[in-house]
């Protein structure tokens, strides 16, 4: 059973104990020498090179060419941030959800995203706009949500993007690439200050001068209910359960909880919109409730293989060589890195349910339904009473090694493949829908959702 943990979407947050430290002097750390930091970057190369599963998808010589280059300019970081900024952006070259850089504690308490003193606001990509879709209530009619950031520091937004946004975030698709771009457009040191131009959904247009300071007013608009690890609703006979992590083992006893409920309802919706993953065994043990079947086939899974005497002995080998010959092919395979094990593979066994819901259901998935909640979707996808509704998933899944880097920070190197069981591969391309709904701007002004909208307009008819 494989344990995930998807920290590429967990964007960096504020110490709040320690903000009013942070806001009275917020010079950034520079306690590195010049040598950690050689290493620090030496390390992230080695270990992507040794165990990054992705690897034979990398121009090799373009990253042996990256690597070379960021040794001088790491060297002349002025700052510990800067150099983690410089180690992100040389991973996020791989382009994958699971392989990133993440910051030391010390550093990531100093790093803003939303608040700029007496204003928050909070950003999403809808239809290709950089899009304000909540801010601190006093300042829904200042800024209102809907409004459009049409440049950051003088600059078009996207231009923005490309040059200091997108080029630090490790990304499996390009979309959520650019839904995590939009979120972390204004994330910065606290003290970093910004000119941002908007557009009001009335079309007129304003410039605000902000700055990174914590903002005391924690009320915003429109208001937002924390996030819990399963919420459950009812819709006439159509019960509604959110399952937004599948990192507790509790949520199995409070699925269980709503079991009289549903053997009382026509239908079925699972959402897993904000499901970031967690563990598999989790979300596949929610499944059994929901079909028939004793057996389920998930993943198949796979991981690089290095033996380094086939990799010696591949050396001399030519690829006209291996005509015909099994063993210089599997010698040149080791040499250029691409020789795999696949794990043994079976089907998932399930237990004893006290009751099981076999009736129409509908999963809610979009761009942050990832990892193991992907995983829970290719386990569901040969059931015929299932369907899923909403946009493309994540499409980043795998188990990351994570290893220390100097000054408290750390990395995570994806190493393993998984893939549908007839091969269909779903990292770097997401798990389409069945039936494709988005959320459009009109739709954040109206407060509507259109996908779960969709999904009782499904099972209404059924």
């Amino acid at each position: 059973m494989k344990v995930l943990a998807l920290f590429s979407i967990v964007c960096c947050s504020v110490n709040l104990a320690t903000a009013e430290q942070i806001t009275a002097n917020h010079k950034m750390p520079d306690n590195l020498t010049v040598e950690e930091k050689i290493f620090g970057l030496s390390k992230l190369w080695q270990e992507v090179n040794y165990n990054f599963v992705y690897l034979e998808k990398v121009d090799r010589k373009a990253w042996d060419q990256s690597y070379q280059s960021a040794i001088q300019t790491v060297m002349n970081t002025e700052s510990d941030y800067e150099y983690y900024r410089e180690l992100q952006k040389f991973c996020a070259l791989l382009g994958d959800g699971h392989t990133n850089v993440y910051l030391p504690q010390s550093i990531d308490t100093l790093i803003y995203i939303s608040d700029f003193g007496e204003y928050r606001l909070f950003l999403e990509n809808v239809d290709g706009q950089a899009i304000i879709v909540r801010v601190n209530k006093s300042k829904k009619d200042v800024l209102p949500v809907g409004s459009r950031i049409l440049e950051v520091n003088r600059i078009p937004v996207w231009d923005y993007i490309d040059r200091y946004v997108a080029p630090y975030i490790g990304s499996s698709t390009d979309y959520v690439l650019k839904d995590l771009a939009v979120m972390r457009l204004l994330e910065g040191p606290v003290g970093e200050t910004y000119s941002i131009k908007i557009m009001k959904p009335d079309g007129s247009t304003a410039t605000f001068d902000l700055k990174h300071e914590r903002s005391n007013e924690k009320e915003i608009y429109p208001p937002q209910e924390p996030v819990k690890l399963m919420d459950f609703k009812m819709y006439d006979q159509i019960v509604y359960v959110a399952l937004n992590s599948f990192r507790s083992n509790s949520l199995d006893s409070l699925f269980a909880g709503i079991l009289p409920q549903l053997k009382r309802a026509k239908g079925l919706i699972i959402d897993l919109r904000v499901n970031s993953g967690g563990n598999t065994g989790v979300g596949v043990n929610i499944l059994e409730y929901i079909t028939r079947d004793s057996l389920l086939y998930g993943p198949v899974s796979m991981s690089r293989e290095h033996i380094p005497v086939f990799k010696a002995w591949g050396n001399s080998v030519n690829p006209a060589d291996t005509t015909g010959n099994d063993w210089k092919k599997k010698c040149l395979l080791y040499n250029q890195d691409r020789t795999y094990y696949t794990f043994e593979y079976s089907p998932w066994v399930c237990g004893p349910k006290s009751h099981r819901f076999v009736k129409p259901t509908v999963v809610l998935t979009g761009h942050l339904t990832a990892s193991a909640a992907e995983d829970f979707l290719v386990f569901a996808d040969n059931q015929e009473h299932i369907i899923r509704i909403g946009e493309k998933t994540y499409g980043s899944t795998g188990q990351p090694y994570v290893f220390n880097l100097p000054g408290g920070g750390f990395a995570i190197v994806c190493t393993k493949k998984d893939v549908f069981k007839d091969g269909r591969e779903f990292v770097g391309y997401g798990i389409a829908p069945h039936i494709e709904v988005k959320r459009s701007l009109q739709d954040y002004l109206d407060n509507r959702d259109p996908v779960l909208e969709k999904a009782l307009e499904y099972l209404n008819e059924k």
